[in-house]
């Protein structure tokens, strides 16, 4: 079981939509996550998911009524109210947006809402004439007025056989919602460049030089940091991996695209984490038709690609925005390696990990790294998920910005 939201308290508050058999899997999610989940059912809930579905899922009670006799004297919309940390209303029906932004109390969860000083995320699912309705776009409003997150419906094709928005959102988007209530908002009103993946140097249409990089490292450190209230872009070459919610994604395929990329966005961050794994070299030329067996030359002539990184750190000439960090993958001497490469490239912080442990580096969901800053400290990281890792090397830049600022 995930340790993320160890200690948390959230209560899911389902109603009478045909999406509520999605939020099953949410609350076995969140269970996983670490979080105490208690799920409050609307009457128009119950038709479509038996509230035995959800206690089973949940490890919990499942609560219906306004007057439940079981447990009467607790005064269940009081103390559901006052124990949970968060309220995540999902799927919210046009009738429950509207009964909140009316400030009724005819059932539970509206009530228990009234009575809560928590965090709301509502989560809309409805047809796409009822949320495109003034109606039902005013009461949204009224929402975020009162303080509660809305998050945008998915589009597409909905029950009714009808397209466009209204979908119950993705659990990824949802997940990151309810995680980012729960993380220090230290990267607000920051912008951060992020680079992850591999580049490809093509040697003719259908072959490329390449690495194993799989870009988890950097797009796990582009979704914390988008958790952490960062605007983030993202810069990414060729992966097989979904673009984290929230975050501007910029798809490159060489290393002079990424490094164009780059260029572009350097002067309007304030950080730039280079996690990307860039090639070095690059065939002179590239064929432009596929090279055959029989006629393939046995030497293949490389010239250098620019070094991103190093061109950044010429340009910062002594300031000291936008931030730096250089991520090294050694196979020996991590530290000195380490040690050169924050001199030679004139880096805040780098990130050096062995890419010869197996369960470090390319291709897996862990890292273990050795974290060195200019001023000559040094943090060796226990083997942890790439999503720790990242948020230990947030917690260092957040020092640096405060202390540059």
């Amino acid at each position: 079981m995930g340790t993320r939201l160890a200690g948390r308290r959230i209560l899911c508050g389902v109603t009478g939509s045909i999406a509520a058999y999605k939020v099953g899997d949410w609350v076995r999610d969140l269970r996983r996550d670490g979080a105490e989940v208690t799920v409050v059912m609307t009457g128009a809930a119950t038709r479509f998911v038996a509230p035995l579905t959800f206690a089973a899922l949940s490890g919990r009670r499942v609560y219906t009524g306004m007057f439940d006799p079981e447990d009467a004297e607790k005064i269940p919309h009081i103390s559901l109210a006052r124990e949970h940390d968060l309220i995540l209303v999902a799927p919210a029906t046009a009738n429950t947006i509207a009964r909140l932004a009316n400030g009724l109390g005819d059932d539970l969860l509206a009530t228990v809402i009234l009575a809560s000083r928590a965090k709301v995320l509502v989560c809309p699912a409805m047809n796409s004439q009822m949320f495109s309705h003034p109606a039902t776009q005013a009461n949204l409003a009224r929402l975020r007025e009162f303080g509660y997150q809305v998050l945008a419906p998915a589009t597409g094709k909905l029950a009714c056989g009808e397209e466009g928005p209204g979908r119950l959102p993705e659990w990824d988007a949802v997940r990151e919602a309810v995680l980012a209530v729960f993380s220090p908002q230290d990267l607000a009103g920051q912008r951060l460049l992020v680079t992850a993946g591999p580049t490809r140097e093509p040697l003719d249409p259908v072959r490329f030089l390449s690495n194993p990089s799989t870009g988890r490292m950097g797009y796990a450190l582009a979704r914390t940091a988008r958790r952490r209230g960062a605007e983030v872009v993202l810069v990414s070459g060729p992966v097989d991996l979904a673009p984290p919610p929230g975050v501007e994604l910029i798809r490159v395929n060489t290393a002079r695209e990424m490094h164009e990329a780059v260029l572009a966005e350097y002067d309007q961050v304030s950080v730039v984490m280079k996690t990307a794994a860039v090639s070095d070299f690059r065939p002179r030329t590239a064929a432009v038709h596929k090279i055959k067996k029989t006629a393939a030359d046995r030497s293949l002539t490389l010239v250098r690609n620019p070094d991103i990184l190093q061109e950044l750190g010429n340009r910062r000439q002594g300031a000291t925005r936008p931030v730096l960090v250089g991520f090294a993958a050694e196979s020996r001497n991590l530290q000195a390696e380490g040690r050169r490469k924050i001199r030679d490239k004139q880096l805040d912080l780098i990130v050096v990990n062995d890419i010869t442990a197996p369960d470090a580096g390319f291709a897996t969901e862990t890292n273990r790294v050795l974290i060195l800053d200019r001023a000559g400290g040094e943090e060796a990281l226990p083997l942890l998920a790439k999503e720790e890792v990242s948020d230990r090397i947030w917690d260092r830049v957040v020092v640096l910005l405060g202390c540059n600022s």
